[in-house]
Order: C-alpha cells, then sequence, then structure tokens
C-alpha cells in the first residue's frame, strides 16, 4: 500500500503550516486565549484558506476533499495548537450532508463552507460518561416541527455557534436534530477549558428544532469516529512540535558544561518519545483510512487509535515536562501549553479507558481465537 502523499497533499500542508508560523504565532494565541478563548477573525482566517469547506461538495460552496485532507489541516493545526474549533465544524458538515434533508443543506451548508455559520455537536451529557446511546434529552412534534428540551455540557464555542447539532429521544428512538443559539428557549453558558479553548454549556427548553435524520444512532457514531480521526491527527501535530521544542532545547540547555542532548540516558528517553509519537502518527493515518470502511469497521479502528493515542498524549507530555525540568510547566514557556493541550485531548470523545473498554468489547468474537 503507498503510503505517500500527493503534490496536492503537500501543497495543502504547506499553505497550513505557512498559516500557522506566520500568523498564528504562540503570541498570537496567547491574545485570544486572553479574550475568552475564540476569535471569529481568526476563524475566518481558516475560512479564507478554505478549510471550513474542506469535506463540503463543490455544489455547496465547499472544495469536496476527504478524510486524507482533513487529517493533514488538523495535524497542522496541532502543531500551532490552534484554539478554532474546526474539527467540530468537519464533523457537523459531514453529518449534515450525509443525513439532513436537501432544504437543510441548502440552507446551512453553504454558510458553513464560508466560515459565516458555525454549527457545533452538542451531544455530551453528564451522566452519559462518553456513552452515545444514553441520552436523557427529549424531542416532541410541535406541528410540523419538533420542540427540544435538553441541557448539553461542554459545547466547542457554544455560546458564539450559530446552531447547534443536538442527539434527542424521540418515540423512544435517537434522533438528530438542529437547534438555531437564537431560537426561542436556548441559553448558553460560556466558559474557558484547560487548554485555553472555549466551550459552554447549552440549554433548551422546549426549543424549536429542524429534523436532521431520525436514524440518530448511526448518525452520532459516524460523528464520533471523525471526530476521533481528527482529534488523533490534531494529537499527532501537537506531539510533533512538543518533541521539536523539547529538542531544540535539550540542544542548547547545558548541564555540568555539557548540553542536556549530549547526556546518554536522555537521548534514550527522547528516542522512546520519538517512537511513542510514531506509534500514534501510523494509528491516526489508520484511523482516518477507515472512516469509508462499513460503521462496525470503522469504530473498531476508532477505538484502537484512541486508545493508542492516549497512551502516547500522556507519556509525550509528561517526558516533556520532566526533560526541560520546572521551566516545562511555567505559563510563559510554550511547553506547558502544548502539555495541556495533551491532556484535554485525552478525553475528547472519549478517555483513554472509555474506548479499551470500546476495543474489548468489538472483539469479542474474535477474543482468545489464535488459528
Amino acid at each position: 500500500m503507498d503510503f505517500e502523499f500527493t503534490e496536492d497533499h503537500e501543497s495543502l500542508r504547506d499553505a497550513v503550516r505557512r498559516f500557522i508560523d506566520k500568523v498564528y504565532t504562540f503570541d498570537h494565541r496567547r491574545s485570544i486565549v486572553a479574550q475568552g478563548g475564540f476569535d471569529r477573525v481568526a476563524y475566518a482566517s481558516l475560512a479564507e484558506l478554505g478549510l471550513t469547506g474542506l469535506c463540503i461538495d463543490d455544489s455547496y460552496g465547499g472544495i469536496g476533499m476527504g478524510s486524507v485532507e482533513s487529517m493533514i489541516v488538523m495535524e497542522e493545526l496541532g502543531r500551532g495548537i490552534a484554539l478554532e474549533p474546526l474539527s467540530q465544524s468537519l464533523l457537523c458538515s459531514v453529518l449534515i450532508q450525509a443525513y439532513a434533508p436537501e432544504a437543510l443543506k441548502q440552507a446551512w451548508l453553504p454558510g458553513i463552507a464560508s466560515g459565516e455559520k458555525i454549527v457545533m455537536l452538542a451531544a455530551q451529557e453528564r451522566k452519559a460518561r462518553y456513552s452515545i446511546d444514553k441520552c436523557e434529552a427529549k424531542a416532541s412534534v410541535a406541528g410540523k416541527e419538533y420542540a427540544l428540551s435538553a441541557t448539553k455540557n461542554v459545547v466547542s464555542v457554544g455560546d458564539h455557534a450559530n446552531a447547534f447539532i443536538v442527539p434527542a429521544m424521540l418515540d423512544g428512538s435517537l434522533a438528530l436534530f438542529l437547534v438555531e443559539r437564537t431560537a426561542p428557549g436556548v441559553s448558553t453558558h460560556g466558559y474557558g477549558c484547560q487548554d485555553g479553548s472555549r466551550a459552554a454549556d447549552v440549554t433548551l427548553v422546549n426549543a424549536p428544532a429542524h429534523l436532521i435524520t431520525l436514524d440518530g444512532a448511526a448518525a452520532l457514531q459516524l460523528a464520533t469516529d471523525c471526530g476521533i480521526a481528527n482529534t488523533c491527527a490534531y494529537a499527532v501535530g501537537v506531539m510533533d512540535k512538543t518533541i521539536a521544542v523539547t529538542a531544540d532545547y535539550m540542544n542548547t540547555r547545558k548541564q555540568f558544561g555539557q548540553t542536556l542532548s549530549s547526556f546518554q540516558a536522555l537521548r534514550h528517553r527522547i528516542a522512546d518519545v520519538k517512537m511513542q509519537l510514531e506509534l500514534a502518527r501510523s494509528m491516526s493515518y489508520f484511523c482516518n483510512m477507515k472512516l469509508g470502511s462499513p460503521a462496525p469497521e470503522r469504530s473498531r479502528a476508532a477505538a484502537q487509535a484512541k486508545v493508542q493515542l492516549g497512551q502516547s498524549m500522556r507519556f509525550v507530555g509528561q517526558q516533556a515536562v520532566q526533560l526541560h525540568g520546572g521551566i516545562g510547566v511555567t505559563d510563559e514557556y510554550i511547553v506547558s501549553h502544548y502539555f495541556k493541550s495533551l491532556t484535554q485531548l485525552e478525553m475528547n470523545f472519549g478517555d483513554t479507558m472509555h474506548h479499551l473498554g470500546e476495543v474489548s468489547k468489538r472483539m469479542q468474537d474474535t477474543a482468545g481465537v489464535f488459528a
């Protein structure tokens, strides 16, 4: 199998990397954190690069690319620990394009592609513990439309989004709805996250909603798998940059008259860190390449990738801080922010222990079979 990227892929990577290196600097990111963790202007700059319409067909104003291109973009954004919720925007555009009726596609996809409209997934509930089949949100028929009552937690930029994709129970089965933030009965409570990004709790009280699909379980599983794939790619970029910064520090910082990189024990540790990065990168590739596979195969690959990424993120982050010493946990130094990002990413779309259980559950038919 050919794992080489095409010239178009490399051009896309270079464009996003130049944006991160020249525009989205560490100081620029700090200014966004100081503003509350989200800047509409910064999000618009991603739209100018065409990234918000990456997975949307050209008939709706997008550029119609796929999972490999999304993976490349997310890796490069990870290198700059970008705060903008592009991962959420990409998975929501995939969901709407795959499941929504044509009227909703026409109403929302062109705006998402241009960056004028931000649609976020509002799925997480306090009692769900990452399980997508546990949902307390309720939907009821209200004339020709629907009404939703729910409380959803940790919704990315929830107090700035234009609309939410919300799973809710309708007549005993899970369905997916689109709810506008300015609709009656919708309220949000925004706050900053550990990594500097922004999220909100969203409360719906008989809020008017548009039905996306009655097959909510399958749609939400697709969203989760796409979210995991994006998270894994982003985390690879974060780890890649973390290791690069750590290596530069070891090549300049001196102890007992010698640079840290000259000590064999520390060289072995950085080699272990690099190995964890490559294990994570290979599983990120595997997960993204499986997004077009049948749902059971796709979901198993996503869970397997998240287990490896969780292990790698913890190891790389902790080793980077230890190799830096005290400066590695100071707010003024960049590595502390990469460490916080890795810590939070480990919990996105299910933590390592949750997905270890998912992997086990999805392999019961083959467990203990050696022939």
